[in-house]
């Protein structure tokens, strides 16, 4: 997949369709709107394309802005391994979101074909999101373009949507979460140094930062799958592993939110390595103990439950 960081780096004559969107996740949801985007391009003997945003245009727009349900680097393999041929990340700021929605497709259409725009009935772009679905489709004939519609997908009785999977997500609810997601949640983070209080109790942990707040499940102790490397002519390790995440109750008061993780079966250094780490199953909440050593007794227990959860998982 060619990624491009501007719209105006598309080619000059490019017969495309588009999609436009954050693609936050790249749920089922995305799947479909993707599946359809990859359709149309092929009937319509074109290219296609998706428009996403860096940063989230709500960390523009919004005071507070939602969590992410993926980092960039993420989100640009799932549409990849999704078909997309073309993507482009453009930079979201004030001046990008002011620009009027003739403005926008004149951007985007003069000296290429827009053959085709895949949407759904809640997409809007242009100044203040005023273009909806009925003025984009107004425009369709002065641009030239198809207006293809697709439906949101619906799950047990709810839509398939970023906000949905954080809801869940923030509740624990990990089926749920792969249902919507259409695999298991997973997050990548840069490992740093921590207090190192873990290699004391006989439990090393990797300590994950994130450039960006991430969307992370409810506070608990979970079973994953922790996966590194991969780049520059190395080979991808896997491990299992068991994955704490909150403030650290036993140790601190109020302290920050923390993920880290004891990976089984390995001695190595990971400072420095970006880290995925795939949520398998909760298995408790975080709890204060009366002692380190009550806390290391739990430890051990949690470590063997993790192990047998992933052995048949």
């Amino acid at each position: 997949m060619k990624v491009l960081h501007d719209i105006d780096e598309l080619p000059h004559g490019l017969r495309f369709v588009l999609a436009i969107g954050t693609f936050d996740g790249v749920h089922r949801g995305h799947g479909r709107l993707i599946e359809t985007l990859t359709r149309a391009a092929n009937e319509l003997e074109a290219v296609p394309v998706v428009l996403t945003f860096d940063p989230h245009p709500a960390a523009i727009l919004r005071a507070n802005p939602p969590p992410l349900l993926c980092d960039l680097d993420e989100r640009l393999e799932l549409l990849d391994e999704l078909g997309v041929e073309v993507t482009v990340v453009q930079a979201f700021d004030a001046h990008f979101a002011d620009q009027p929605a003739q403005t926008f497709l004149a951007r985007l259409a003069t000296d290429r074909q827009l053959r085709g725009l895949v949407l759904t009935a809640e997409s809007a772009f242009g100044r203040d999101r005023s273009a909806g679905l009925p003025a984009i489709r107004n425009l369709a004939g002065e641009f030239g373009y198809r207006v293809i519609e697709v439906p949101r997908l619906a799950s047990t009785g709810s839509v398939v949507s970023s906000t949905r999977l954080r809801e869940v997500l923030a509740n624990g609810r990990l089926s749920d979460v792969e249902r919507l997601l259409g695999r298991r949640y997973s997050v990548v983070g840069l490992v740093i140094k921590g207090d190192q209080r873990g290699r004391t109790l006989g439990y090393p942990t990797a300590n994950l930062r994130f450039e960006r707040p991430m969307a992370l499940p409810k506070d608990g102790v979970y079973a994953v799958h922790v996966s590194w490397g991969g780049h520059g002519g190395t080979a991808r390790q896997h491990r299992l592993g068991v994955a704490s995440l909150g403030v650290r109750p036993t140790f601190e008061d109020g302290g920050a939110r923390t993920l880290e993780v004891y990976v089984f079966d390995f001695d190595g250094d990971l400072y420095g390595q970006r880290v995925r780490v795939e949520f398998v199953r909760r298995l408790r909440g975080e709890k204060r103990f009366a002692s380190a050593h009550a806390l290391v007794k739990q430890m051990d227990r949690d470590a063997r439950r993790a192990r047998v959860v992933l052995e048949q998982s």
